[in-house]
């Protein structure tokens, strides 16, 4: 169970160490909001296009071996972008981390299935609290200690954030079980079935609930500095990230008793939709109690619905399902980044690069209801 939440830890810790950073960024090479809007879409687009790289690997690998595998690109990409002399190599450093982080991705569904068959909801809810706890860290720590230790320098802070994820490759290649048992349940079909309808549910579901959470870590501390409050961009991106950690708690308790229910996803879509109004329309000491919300929301339908792969596939299809989901996910919330800054862009106001994040609170109350109707939630 360590193993789990270590591997769930390492899928977010160096991307959230770039929104603390990112007005540095930003000035130091004189980004627009659409320049922003496609940096941080390079991690969910890669996710989008790698994903199928990691159901292969988890099919002539093994889970332990890929693992090891994302890991290694995880930490040799973070560490390289403290090198970016300019916007390019930023962005070239930040495909590798992505891609690894990609890989690992469609192999933790998996990796519950065959360590944790009889208590998937529980697996899943301990890696994704590794998950959320690794997005805590840098947004917690980054700017009142991180910073200041190392001179200011956001080139070193992200290379400071690629150390623990070497450590956790280190672990689980000391730990993880071995490559011969892991072959006897390794499925061999790596392609997502694209007839399947299941596939693109999960993957609008998904894509709803990823657009919401990467969307608001890029674009609310520009945001809150274009209304000239940027004193409260640590503290919101804190409270955004740190609002997800009472749900996982929570879920690590009563996640069995939510597998495959439709009302958690209506609830979260509806919080969600409320703090996204509150954040653009009560900037001020509001705003972190709108991004304790929004982040608390975004957690929970996140957890339930990375229970759904393994409940509603066989195990020999839970990797190619999760990696065609992930794939149409993450590919979404790219499309939507983007479009999120040009809103900004053209208009030359900022709140509309909220306005896709509304609709994507909406959208997941339909996809759920589509599910719903499927008798996939219940």
């Amino acid at each position: 169970m360590l193993q789990l939440w270590l591997a769930g830890n390492a899928l977010r810790l160096t991307i959230l160490a770039v929104p603390p950073v990112i007005a540095m960024i930003r000035d130091d090479f004189s980004l627009s909001a659409t320049q922003v809007g496609l940096l941080s879409s390079i991690p969910p687009a890669l996710f989008a296009v790698a994903a199928l790289g990691g159901s292969l690997l988890v099919a002539r690998l093994g889970v332990r071996s890929a693992l090891i595998g994302g890991l290694l690109l995880i930490a040799a990409g973070s560490a390289l972008r403290g090198l970016s002399m300019n916007y390019a190599t930023l962005l070239m450093t930040t495909v590798l981390m992505s891609a690894g982080i990609a890989v690992m991705q469609p192999i933790m569904p998996t990796t519950v299935r065959q360590w944790l068959p009889h208590r998937i909801g529980l697996g899943t809810a301990i890696y994704t609290n590794g998950l959320l706890v690794g997005e805590i860290f840098p947004t917690l720590l980054t700017i009142p200690m991180v910073l200041p230790l190392l001179g200011f320098s956001w080139r070193l802070s992200l290379v400071f954030w690629s150390l623990p994820i070497a450590v956790i490759a280190v672990v689980i290649y000391l730990f993880a079980p071995s490559v011969a048992e892991e072959h006897a349940a390794m499925p061999r079909k790596w392609l997502p079935d694209w007839h399947i309808g299941l596939v693109w549910r999960l993957g609008a579901l998904f894509c709803c609930i990823n657009a919401i959470y990467f969307s608001a870590n890029a674009f609310i501390p520009i945001y809150l500095t274009s209304k000239g409050r940027a004193d409260l961009i640590s503290g919101a991106l804190t409270a955004l990230n740190f609002g997800q950690l009472p749900a996982s708690l929570l879920l690590l308790v009563v996640a069995g008793k939510l597998e495959r229910r439709a009302w958690p996803y209506v609830v979260s879509a509806l919080v969600s939709l409320l703090s996204i109004a509150g954040l653009v329309l009560m900037v001020g000491p509001w705003t972190l109690v709108w991004a304790a919300l929004l982040g608390f929301s975004d957690a929970a339908a996140l957890i339930v619905g990375l229970t759904l792969p393994p409940l509603l596939c066989k195990p020999a299809d839970v990797a190619r399902t999760s990696a065609g989901m992930f794939t149409i996910s993450y590919g979404g919330a790219v499309i939507i980044a983007i479009i999120s800054g040009a809103a900004w862009d053209i208009t030359g106001v900022p709140a509309l690069a909220f306005v896709p994040l509304a609709l994507c609170a909406i959208g997941l109350a339909a996809a759920t209801f589509v599910l719903n109707a499927k008798n996939e939630l219940v």
